[in-house]
């Protein structure tokens, strides 16, 4: 029998995770001389009440989903993928090639063609350590996390040697043709009486991960595939004794997971800046393991913490711009969130299935005199 129902695990452990955070999160407030409900308030106001603050929200949170998906993929196979960062930036530079070089006659074909070249140039990322974990036994943590250093050297380089205007100082590429540039949530959703996200640089890639989101439940809940890679990460041995190639589902598993990380460049290269710069990543690689975390490495759990962590990006800003209160203090709120949804589960799990198998013992005795019926 299950400790804990599986409700419970999806929703009442992320959360208790959540308010432990929050709560350590407001005494850190509290410390530095400020006040943790204006705080939050404030950070309510600028991401959530203004569709400007939504329009960065959701931005952020695209990002978030593209690399909490790669992450949620890796994890069925009990694959622990951090080079999410390395492959959104080669993921950019396969948008940026496809944009300059291509002569697209219009965004959505544009758009078509940009999300297979960054998909493509993800997986080509993560296929080293794919390889390297399948055939000679590197693992693949070391190998994922060096190969975002090597991306960003790789990077810098084409930026500054291959892909800058001449004349230009920043290491970025040239501005994408004007086929290539793709709607913005202002351009969609504004009429004439009322601008709607003025300013902000949501765009039509919010829908191409929430697609994302459909395909990755489909490919590991409806698909033979989806089952190999379950079964291999529940139990490897186990597997290969049904004949599940674990060489296959290592490979296959890590080029499905780059590629969705490499399809965040959308967002970042062709959707908000319209050229490739260097660090538009901006970390959202390693904030994908947290989504992917929280979000119990389910699609809808992903675009959920997904959602929320967009809105801890855009409310920090907004603390930083009118408050006292530090950008920085985001990534002590992002840490909590990870070191409680990740290294101290266990501490909001256990109570939690205490607490039902208490609740099972007391509605035995109940149930045993229901059936014996009345005495005679």
């Amino acid at each position: 029998m299950d400790k804990m129902p599986g409700w419970a695990d999806a929703v009442l452990v992320p959360l208790f995770s959540l308010f432990l955070a929050a709560l350590l999160s407001a005494l850190v407030i509290i410390g530095i001389g400020e006040d943790p409900i204006a705080a939050f308030k404030l950070m309510v106001d600028g991401a959530l009440m203004r569709s400007a603050g939504w329009g960065y929200t959701l931005y952020y949170a695209t990002n978030f989903m593209f690399t909490g998906l790669a992450v949620a993929v890796a994890f069925h196979a009990r694959l622990f993928n951090i080079g999410g960062e390395g492959q959104a930036m080669i993921g950019g530079l396969g948008v940026a090639l496809a944009c300059l070089y291509i002569p697209w006659p219009n965004w959505y074909v544009a758009l078509v063609g940009a999300t297979v070249s960054a998909a493509i140039f993800g997986a080509l990322w993560a296929l080293i350590p794919a390889y390297l974990q399948a055939k000679r036994g590197s693992h693949i943590v070391i190998t994922t996390i060096m190969f975002n250093f090597i991306a960003a050297a790789v990077l810098n380089y084409i930026l500054v040697n291959q892909l800058r205007p001449q004349g230009a100082m920043d290491p970025s590429s040239a501005k994408f043709p004007e086929p290539t540039h793709l709607p913005t949530f202002q351009d969609m959703f504004s009429t004439s009486s009322d601008q709607l996200f003025r300013g902000a640089p949501a765009n039509v890639t919010f829908f191409v991960a929430l697609l994302a989101c459909l395909l990755v439940w489909m490919l590991i809940w409806r698909t033979r595939l989806g089952y190999e890679i379950r079964a291999f990460g529940h139990s490897p041995s186990a597997a290969q004794y049904a004949g599940i190639s674990p060489i296959k589902i290592t490979v296959v598993t890590m080029l499905i997971s780059g590629g969705l990380a490499g399809m965040m460049g959308l967002n970042t290269t062709m959707g908000e800046a319209e050229r490739l710069v260097m660090n538009a990543t901006e970390g959202a690689g390693f904030i994908g393991i947290a989504v992917a975390l929280m979000g119990r490495s389910h699609p809808l759990g992903v675009l959920l913490a997904a959602l929320l962590f967009g809105f801890l990006y855009q409310g920090g800003a907004e603390l930083a711009l009118w408050t006292d209160i530090p950008r920085e203090l985001i990534v002590v709120i992002q840490a909590l969130v990870i070191l409680f949804t990740g290294a101290l589960d266990n501490m909001v799990r256990m109570p939690l299935e205490r607490m039902f198998a208490a609740l099972r013992k007391s509605e035995r005795p109940g149930d045993r005199s229901a059936r014996s019926g009345p005495a005679e």
